[in-house]
């Protein structure tokens, strides 16, 4: 039997001169998702806003990117993939413009959701076209390209930023998008192409009840998500509210989707057991892999006195580590059973939060490096071989609906992370110190001796009245930081949980068929 015109179907132009082409996009969009992070002190303070007003440049930008993500598919079905890359392009480098212009919080808010539209359905929409200019065979060593973009830009994010912002301005860190988005646009202009299927597909029709479900279900998450610690969770009406209004409108959504002939997002895709397996562990994978960016510059800085750059550089290595190791892994796929690769990705993301658990107030530079380098090594050889194995058994026509959920739960993951960090960090402290508030006690021989020594250090510079209350106060400083370190062990503890948890469901991937063949082959 013949094949099909849709298996066949192969682009004009050499495959690694479109990854290229959409990988400026790609990693030009990721940078951004965490590149303004560092720079929100000194934004809050050109734009006359609190720091607390300033985190609504990061919410917005998360919420109308998830919003688009899981609509990817629909929107290269109606328009065609080319020319929603081409305007993803254009309005995510005309946002960035208008982000650096911005005069005043509101602006800013409104170019970020702007920005956040446009780089939504990209990254998915980039993902699909690579997977379909390669032969199956070849995704592996696509999809090491990709990593590099994707995992690598949000760990270089916060170096980036803090580079720029100190050494110009925190209106560059936007800037700086609208060269490489013109030479993006240039590009795809010349070598992106649809594939035949794409080109009949456009007379579906609109599903705008899906789409008013969609976008008031991950609204309300993403800002919950976002907001509930500062608003103490379920202790405030409005998370009530917002929780039960994304509840609703999520089982609306699949309720509805399901129902019509021509849904917004294709939910059957789910049937197919290596997709929902391999979304399941990506949500994973992209919790610690955020929770990680989030929490250890948070601990150098507020544990070890590092200024924010140092913290950066710091942490630097592990985009690099990630970076080489993604090209190795992109030549190991097809060679090496991918349920090894995940296996061995997986127990060495665990060792390296086991490592990070260890940590004290002695710590060298050093003691950080090592284990983010294996960390980054890990990632690698998870992520790579995940997309690969996921997408693995899905037909072509198949691919573009389902990278706008698969990169929509790797944002989800990384939110749920950093949600789980900022709120584990607070009341894993408040419980530690609860603990060991006890020990604070006359009747403590350590707590007396520690006390004495502090309390004749300060009598050599105050009255004994005010040495004292300066003891208690140097004692009660230490507990405080003995306290905040206890809970970020518990979390990186928790984190190498996680990565072992997902050992199991590895082997529960089908192996893709072309590897069969490839196997069967060679005996």
């Amino acid at each position: 039997m013949a094949a099909t015109p849709q298996s066949e179907w192969r682009p004009r132009h050499n495959p690694w001169l479109i990854t290229v082409t959409v990988m400026m996009a790609v990693f030009m969009e990721v940078l951004d998702t965490s590149i303004a992070n560092i720079a929100l002190p000194h934004i809050a303070g050109s734009l006359s806003a609190t720091p607390e007003e300033a985190t609504w440049v990061l919410t917005s930008y998360l919420v109308s990117n998830a919003i688009i993500l899981p609509m990817t598919g629909w929107l290269g079905n109606y328009f065609g993939r080319k020319r929603v890359l081409l305007s993803c392009i254009i309005m995510f480098t005309f946002a960035s413009a208008l982000c650096g212009l911005a005069w005043n919080l509101p602006t800013l808010v409104i170019a970020r959701i702007l920005q956040g539209f446009g780089g939504g359905a990209m990254v998915p929409i980039a993902q699909s076209i690579m997977l379909e200019s390669f032969p199956p065979q070849k995704r592996g060593a696509a999809m090491a390209v990709f990593a590099q973009g994707v995992v690598v830009a949000p760990i270089l994010g916060p170096t980036v930023g803090g580079w720029i912002t100190d050494n110009y301005s925190w209106r560059w860190i936007f800037y700086i998008n609208l060269p490489v988005g013109i030479l993006a646009v240039l590009m795809a202009k010349w070598v992106v192409e649809d594939p035949p299927y794409i080109r009949r597909a456009k007379s579906a029709t609109i599903d705008y009840i899906g789409f008013g479900l969609l976008a008031v279900w991950l609204a309300t998450m993403q800002i919950v998500l976002d907001k509930g610690q500062e608003a103490d969770w379920l202790g405030a009406v409005w998370v009530r509210w917002f929780t039960l209004t994304s509840v609703v409108a999520f089982l609306a959504f699949i309720w509805w989707e399901f129902k019509i002939d021509h849904p917004l997002v294709d939910l059957r895709v789910f049937k197919n057991r290596n997709f929902t397996i391999g979304l399941i562990l990506m949500t994973s994978l992209a919790a610690i892999l955020y929770g990680t960016t989030a929490q250890l510059p948070l601990f150098l800085q507020t544990l070890m006195g590092y200024p924010a750059l140092q913290a950066g550089y710091a942490m630097s290595p592990r985009g690099v580590a990630a970076f080489f190791t993604t090209m190795i892994v992109g030549r190991l796929v097809g060679k090496i059973r991918m349920r090894w690769m995940l296996c061995f990705g997986f127990v060495a993301l665990a060792y390296s939060s086991f490592l990070l658990a260890g940590i004290n107030l002695q710590i060298s530079k050093i003691d950080v490096i090592w284990p983010s380098v294996i960390n980054g090594i890990a990632i690698s050889f998870i992520f790579v071989p995940l997309t690969t194995t996921t997408m693995s058994q899905l037909g072509q026509a198949q691919i573009g609906n389902a990278s706008g959920l698969y990169n929509l739960m790797r944002n989800l993951g990384g939110s749920i992370g950093i949600a789980f960090v900022t709120t584990m960090l607070a009341r894993g402290a408040q419980a530690h110190q609860a603990l060991m508030v006890g020990n604070l006690s006359p009747d403590n021989p350590a707590f007396r001796q520690q006390f004495a020594i502090a309390k004749n250090m300060l009598t050599h510079h105050a009255d004994a009245v005010t040495a004292t209350r300066q003891a208690y106060n140097a004692v009660y400083s230490l507990l405080d930081q003995q306290a905040h370190l206890w809970a970020f062990v518990d979390n990186f503890f928790l984190f190498g949980l996680l990565a072992l948890a997902g050992i199991p469901l590895v082997f529960l991937f089908k192996r893709p068929q072309y590897m069969k063949s490839t196997a069967a082959a060679s005996h």
